[in-house]
């Protein structure tokens, strides 16, 4: 069995008390690894550590040119160990090994793009102001915002890991990371990698625990300058409440429902594969998966013809194998979940095509069949919540208008897709659903140079791009007196009366 230590200050210690918890494997259901299970007195411990570095040590003041260096540094460790680690991830999350092969490779491609960056970050610049009643030069200064509590989900643990760390580390600040109860030995694998680098001690701090503890502590902590969450809606609301309390800055990237249209102008080949691609991918568990799929009257029986026969070749087996492109759920918790919302779409009157029950083989591990529903009102539950598996909702609209509409309706608005031949027709239903992403043609594709958030209840801020970088600095505007004399400053009357 693989055992993991807490990284807190520069070192790999156990848990106050010797506390443990055990990984399991969800294809196998038994347990893989035991990982140091922290209390809130370690995330307290790895918080001062944390405060410590950022106030008193060398990373916050290192050039930019050195703190890229590191960077690449901790993305060539990812890629020495990249297979190790998709294997460590499948047996951790689930996750297939053709995916979880194609993460370290993302992973460590987007560290490069966090060091670049780190060199090519505008941290100071002059602007132009008006220069009446005060002769000046102005500044903005871009620094770091501090202590940084990162708290990442189960379903990409070691992308989630590089999406929080990398643009923290590439503008000063210090980190206490937390990864999921469910999968955090990833996490705990690249602070291994990281402990190998130049990154001075107490830049970086992994905890691995429960939200009550760690994630409250997390929030509350007034040593901690901001939090950064991804998981769901209703956690995000509770850890923007607890933060409050300190007036942290707080950047959530939440849940989503999101809508997938296809107009009948569309090459059906490339939809109907691209909205399962959309939908089934990693079993469901995006938060921008494509779980509502909404086509013409006039499309909508070649199309569901279409998805049926797509869905019947995908493939529900062991992820170390590569020919498996179905892997498990998460957790035994977590494919109750999605089981019962396929339940509630039957009772509401939406009917089954395709799966709905989990399979008989393999007959150990969380599997739930990839499943497409038609016959779905946009208010049914499985339209409106997330459900986080492999649950495809196929809703009928009858004018461009109408689907706009229904993708609108929805409390998140995180991801989306168009697919059409007329790229022009596409955009502009793209500019009208009001949502963080949206693919023309294609689904998930995201790049670490543009942002990615989302409006209403799927969080605030963004990650990636110059945009996501910049979530994790502050802003200083400096002011610099160009008049040079006390008699210049003719405004000091209002207080002095000459």
């Amino acid at each position: 069995m693989q055992e993991y230590q807490l990284y807190i200050d520069g070192e790999l210690s156990d848990a106050e008390g010797g506390k443990t918890a055990e990984s399991i494997n969800p294809a196998t259901e038994e347990p893989w690894a035991r990982i140091a299970r922290a209390s809130r007195k370690d995330t307290q411990r790895a918080i001062a550590a944390a405060r410590k570095a950022f106030d008193q040590g060398p990373w916050p003041r290192m050039s930019q040119a050195d703190r890229a260096r590191i960077l690449v540094q901790i993305a060539d460790g990812l890629d020495a160990r990249s297979q190790e680690l998709a294997a460590i991830e499948t047996q951790d999350s689930g996750g297939t090994i053709r995916k979880t092969a194609g993460d370290m490779m993302l992973g460590s491609a987007q560290l490069r793009y966090f060091a670049e960056m780190a060199e090519k970050l505008p941290l100071e610049s002059e602007i132009q102001v008006p220069q009446f009643p005060a002769q000046s030069r102005n500044y903005i200064l871009r620094e770091p915002m501090g202590v940084c509590g990162q708290i990442i989900p189960w379903n990409f643990p070691l992308m989630m890991a590089v999406w929080k760390i990398g643009p923290a580390l590439s503008t000063g600040n210090t980190i206490v990371l937390k990864p999921a109860s469910e999968t955090p030995c990833s996490a705990l694998e690249l602070a291994r990698i990281i402990d190998g680098t130049d990154l001075p001690k107490g830049v970086l701090n992994v905890v691995h625990g429960s939200g009550t503890e760690c994630g409250e502590e997390i929030c509350t902590s007034p040593l901690v300058d901001k939090v950064a969450f991804t998981g769901s809606t209703e956690v995000g609301r509770r850890i923007q409440q607890l933060a409050a309390g300190t007036i942290k800055k707080v950047t959530l990237e939440l849940g989503g429902k999101s809508a997938n249209v296809i107009l009948d102008d569309a090459d059906l080949d490339l939809a109907v594969d691209g909205s399962l691609f959309g939908c089934f991918y990693h079993q469901g568990q995006a938060c921008e998966s494509g779980t509502r799929l909404f086509v013409s009257e006039k499309l909508h029986d070649e199309v569901v013809a279409r998805l049926v026969e797509r869905a019947q070749l995908l493939v529900c087996g062991d992820p170390m194998d590569f020919t498996s492109t179905q892997g498990p759920l998460v957790s035994a918790r977590q494919r109750e979940t999605v089981l019962g919302y396929i339940e509630a779409g039957v009772e509401e009157g939406a009917r089954i095509v395709v799966g709905g029950k989990a399979p008989a083989y393999p007959k150990k591990g969380y599997y739930v069949e990839p499943t497409i529903f038609v016959d779905v009102k946009n208010g049914m539950r499985i339209a409106q919540e997330e459900i986080f598996g492999p649950v495809l909702s196929v809703i009928r609209y009858e004018t461009i208008d109408d689907a706009i509409r229904m993708a609108n309706e929805s409390i998140y608005g995180l991801g989306g897709a168009v697919w059409s031949r007329d790229k022009d027709k596409a955009m502009g239903v793209a500019k009208q659903i009001r949502t963080g992403t949206v693919w023309i043609n294609d689904y998930h594709l995201l790049s670490v140079a543009a942002p990615f958030g989302g409006y209403k209840q799927s969080g605030l801020g963004r990650e990636f791009g110059l945009e996501g970088i910049l979530e994790y600095t502050e802003i200083k505007h400096v002011h610099v007196d160009m008049v040079d004399s006390r008699a210049g400053h003719f405004w000091y009357g209002s207080l002095f009366g000459a």
